[in-house]
């Protein structure tokens, strides 16, 4: 048997054993869990890389889609189309994608680097001639060839849609190896806009868009639709992409009423297929 003063010790330190388990239990049930998860952030940054004929559309549609998603920021990377496609082949950080021909995107869908799902054709546009507003000597196509017709601005064919379709217009009307010498071509389309609108080319050949973008040009010529591949800009999300929701709204968007009366005034025909 324990001594009278062990058993008062003894009983005393159970009292506080007792005591501090009370203590803990209620702490444990009383004290609620703190969540583990914050609230999802709707906030996102998005990269679009955009043929550079869609510049002064683009930059028009920005504060529209802002005013209903200030939360989101967009951030454009504007120039050739071949030039942006390789970009996002090594690895660019881009969220959208939106090319001026079919070309380039079909190029990264068969690498795989495109959102299932998310391609679609989004406009349409028209090639043209141009040439400086207070000039008078080419009125068509085959005014090109005239000796006073000294250089002719294009696209370069082999990485700006623009070139390509210009050289498929020169070529079926049958004037492109006569006018060869005379080229000069241009980095992106609006390089070659540019260049009519200095007075550094005689002509060049262009979307009707960029045309309509300065009032220091005018269009003397449209080509034949049954002279050029259909002038169409797919877009889509990229598969890479870190903000996939935000990216397909701002797709869903650029369908919509608001980008469209931007698109048509442009001079852009919107597809939404």
């Amino acid at each position: 048997m324990l001594p009278i003063n062990n058993k008062r010790i003894f009983a005393f330190l159970s009292w506080v054993c007792l005591s501090l388990l009370l203590v803990v239990g209620c702490n444990q049930t009383t004290i609620p869990k703190s969540s583990t998860t914050s609230p999802a952030s709707q906030s996102a940054t998005l990269t679009i890389s955009a043929a550079a004929s869609l510049k002064d559309a683009m930059e028009e549609i920005k504060p529209l889609y802002a005013n209903q998603n200030s939360n989101v920021k967009l951030t454009y990377n504007f120039g050739s189309s071949g030039a942006l496609q390789q970009q996002i082949e090594q690895g660019a950080g881009v969220d959208i994608f939106i090319s001026a021909a079919t070309k380039q995107v079909d190029a990264l869908q068969k690498k795989g680097l495109l959102l299932d799902g998310t391609r679609k054709d989004l406009l349409k546009n028209q090639v043209v001639l141009i040439t400086p507003q207070n000039s008078t000597v080419v009125a068509d196509f085959k005014d090109l060839t005239k000796p006073s017709v000294k250089k002719i601005a294009l696209g370069e064919p082999k990485s700006v849609p623009a070139g390509q379709y210009a050289q498929q217009v020169l070529t079926s009307s049958k004037i492109f190896d006569q006018i060869k010498s005379k080229t000069v071509y241009a980095k992106d389309v609006r390089q070659a806009l540019n260049y009519v609108e200095s007075g550094n080319a005689d002509a060049g050949i262009v979307y009707l868009s960029d045309a309509k973008s300065t009032p220091k040009v005018k269009i003397v010529a449209t080509a034949p639709e049954n002279t050029h591949s259909p002038v169409v800009y797919p877009i889509a999300v990229l598969k890479n992409s870190k903000n996939v929701d935000a990216a397909k709204d701002f797709v869903q968007f650029l369908s919509g009423n608001q980008a469209k009366t931007v698109f048509e005034k442009q001079g852009f025909t919107v597809t939404g297929s």
